[in-house]
């Protein structure tokens, strides 16, 4: 029941089992002081779900309040390191300098002696404006949420049944483009309680999630079945072994990992340690169960032995680890193991063309129709490759080539060739991209580019949209429709499609999109960031900053810098407390900061600490209408009615992450995911924020692909809900149900 909830929280709604659902019964007491409850937290309730909330039990109610509460961190410990930290301490430098020396001399005299066993100079630090110790960053007092309810704007949490859970179960399995990780955590959480449709799924991410889930139910077999070709075997074996869903090279993962445990202060030879841990976590072992298992599965698949290898070959290195490790050499000598026998002899022996490769000799010696007539043998790497090979073999022939098999393209990747047409073919553009496991980066134009004039880029910018959209039109026209009107909610016009730029940590409260836009109401954001929940008190540095940018400097509010333009800090904490975890934040100004002329502020959090940002650290961001007060007795200043936006770490491969760009001018926060390398915010290169920002506004919205189809299928657009199809923001969280639009 419980994973029902958590599922129907990041659709904005709750869960109420359908046997307990009494309309028009007067509200019972419980039921008003729940609802109470859940104002003091920033929601509110539908008309149905507060029918269905009256008639459930009071123990269903508490359950629900109770995981709302958890959600929204209310048994977290809050606590900053500065006392009512609005107002700054006006320490220094020269107090860290002046305790320092006070405690290499041993100088009791000097002031008073703290808990962790510093010593602070009575004209150092203001001991009294600190919950722990200035100089180590080791709190010693914990206080509860001062302030509720700030916030007068709630969200307006909506009934979800079984046959809600059903359907978003169904639109997860059936989505066209790859699961985030909150949507596939959700599909575990739902697998895990609803029966398994009979539906076939849209991505090979997804498909993993659903053969782990038949290999735990003991029915292995039956997942013979979605496998197609062996990579889809060796995605699931990398998946069970690291928990990634994409395969990323183990050399990539081992270069990241000791990259992380770099430490400004610590010697080279801790990094070489990191690297001997992670390569140890990544040797293979398998009992013969499980290796049996795997054997079967690659002897039943239904694909001749030299497709296989040509398929298996751009991952040869990580086959040979697996093979040795799955005996596979051996369980092919069994009887009615022939087809791995003849699989084994045709990939040691190198009995196979490679496909990629007869492409590449074709283009070296610019054959165009034999690489053409290769390239329409595989649509989807034709058009990943299609800029590239227009660059190449020239427009028109490649246009004229791609037409031939645009039909056969997945939606998908037709609406990415169309929104980043004019992003590739900037002669002066900077890209973003994130090569598979590694951070965000920034590449210059394809030095092609440089070869065409501004027209003929135009052109070819032009063929692209052209054709893209014309496939497009095309198949909303063949969909076959009854309805004659459409409403689109004006919100959906400021989120993005979900294609790419996938997050890859969990949103427990609803869901958005990478790009979406938050509209602030008050005069000041609140970033804060929360870690240690649940660990023993311990050396733990997590860092909350943000980088304010102006139009000819950047400055920025840290852990060294707690006081700047717009910008208070609440002070370093480096010492995580016993099992309650603790809390850091920054106050923006959003008067000052636009008085100062500041366009952007970044938000990022980091690693100080050797090694990846913890787990389950939430970072995020909380705005008010009215003033958000901080505890003069505490300085706790987290109020969950005020959180717009917050999201939780799960990936153990980023040591550094932009959560948020703020645009002054608009006063607007644009929530994106960015990881970067680095123990600080001063590591992030700003050209891989502005890259990224470039691409998110070239993403076509939700809100224009339905105007779309709205003008393909000939709908008269309202601004009535009871239209004959009405799209609403409600309908939007459900992303993979958005995906069913990219009709193929």
């Amino acid at each position: 029941m419980n994973n029902l909830l958590k599922a129907a929280l990041r659709q904005q709604a709750v869960f109420v089992p359908e046997a307990t659902t009494i309309n028009g019964q007067a509200m019972t007491p419980a039921t008003g002081l729940l609802t109470a409850n859940l104002a003091r937290l920033g929601f509110g309730v539908s008309e149905s779900l507060l029918h269905a909330l009256n008639g459930a039990t009071p123990g269903y109610q508490a359950t629900i309040l109770e995981h709302l509460r958890e959600v929204m961190g209310v048994k977290k410990n809050w606590t900053p390191l500065v006392k009512n930290w609005s107002i700054p301490t006006g320490e220094s430098y020269a107090d860290h300098v002046y305790t320092f020396f006070a405690n290499v001399f041993n100088q009791k005299s000097a002031g008073p002696t703290l808990h962790c066993g510093h010593i602070i100079p009575v004209d150092a630090f203001p001991p009294e404006k600190y919950n722990g110790c200035p100089f180590c960053g080791t709190p010693f007092e914990a206080g509860e949420i001062a302030h509720y309810q700030q916030n007068s704007k709630v969200r307006v949490l909506e009934l979800w049944t079984k046959a809600d859970a059903a359907r978003c179960l169904e639109n997860l399995l059936t989505s066209k483009t790859a699961l985030d990780a909150s949507q596939q955590d959700t599909l575990k959480l739902l697998l895990s309680v609803l029966p398994l449709p009979a539906v076939k799924t849209g991505m090979k991410e997804t498909m993993m999630t659903v053969v782990d889930f038949l290999v735990q139910q003991g029915e292995a077999d039956k997942a013979q079945a979605l496998f197609i070709t062996p990579t889809d075997i060796l995605r699931y074996l990398w998946y069970k072994h690291t928990g990634m869903l994409q395969i990323i090279e183990p050399k990539t993962i081992i270069k990241r990992k000791t990259k992380n445990s770099h430490h400004f202060q610590l010697p080279k030879a801790d990094n070489a340690a990191a690297k001997l841990v992670a390569i140890q976590a990544l040797k293979l072992k398998y009992g013969r169960k499980d290796a049996l298992t795997a054997a079967k599965w690659l002897n039943n698949i239904d694909m001749e032995a030299e497709k296989m290898c040509e398929i298996m070959h751009p991952k040869r290195n990580m086959w040979v680890r697996f093979i040795r490790a799955l005996r596979l050499a051996e369980f092919s000598h069994r009887k009615g193991f022939e087809r791995l026998h003849k699989l084994m002899d045709v990939f040691y022996n190198q009995q196979y063309e490679v496909w990629q490769g007869r492409v590449d000799h074709f283009r070296l010696k610019s054959d165009a129709a034999s690489a053409f007539y290769l390239l329409k043998q595989r649509p989807g790497m034709f058009a990943r490759s299609l800029y590239a090979n227009m660059l190449w073999f020239g427009a028109d022939a490649t246009v004229k080539a791609f037409a031939d098999i645009v039909d056969k393209v997945p939606a998908r990747l037709l609406f990415t060739l169309q929104m980043y047409a004019a992003y590739y073919f900037d002669r002066n553009g900077i890209r973003a991209v994130k090569p598979l496991g590694g951070i965000s980066k920034t590449i210059p134009a394809n030095t092609l580019v440089a070869l065409f004039s501004d027209e003929e880029l135009k052109e070819m910018e032009d063929a692209i949209t052209d054709l893209c959209a014309l496939a497009v039109r095309k198949r909303f026209m063949a969909a076959a429709t009854t309805s004659k009107s459409i409403y689109i909610a004006p919100e959906l016009f400021k989120i993005p499609l979900p294609l790419g730029d996938r997050s890859e940590h969990i949103q427990d409260l609803a869901a958005t999109l990478m790009g979406t836009r938050f509209p602030l109401e008050g005069d000041a954001v609140r970033l804060f960031m929360q870690w240690g929940t649940g660990l023993p008190a311990q050396h733990m540095d997590m860092d909350l900053s943000c980088r304010i940018i102006y139009d000819d400097r950047m400055d920025f509010c840290s852990y060294s810098n707690l006081t700047t333009t717009g910008c208070q800090h609440s002070g370093d904490i480096r010492q995580i407390p016993h099992m309650i975890g603790t809390a850091e934040y920054i106050e923006l100004n959003l008067p000052a900061l636009a008085a100062a002329n500041a366009r952007y502020v970044v938000f990022t959090c980091n690693a100080y600490s050797g090694g990846e940002i913890v787990p389950n650290l939430i970072v995020g961001w909380m705005n008010s209408q009215h003033r958000m007060k901080i505890s003069a007795k505490t300085g706790v200043a987290y109020d969950p009615s005020c959180v717009q936006h917050q999201v939780r770490i799960t990936s153990g491969l980023t040591k550094g992450l932009v959560f948020g760009v703020l645009d002054v001018a608009m006063n607007e926060i644009i929530w994106l995911e960015l990881p970067f390398g680095g123990q600080v915010t001063q590591s992030l290169d700003m050209k891989n924020v502005k890259a990224i920002l470039k691409k998110l506004d070239s993403k076509l919205t939700i809100g224009h692909l339905l105007q779309q189809k709205a003008e393909a299928q000939q709908l008269q657009v309202t601004d009535q809900h009871e239209a004959d199809e009405a799209y609403t923001l409600q309908w939007a969280l459900d992303t993979a149900a958005v995906t069913q639009l990219l009709i193929d």
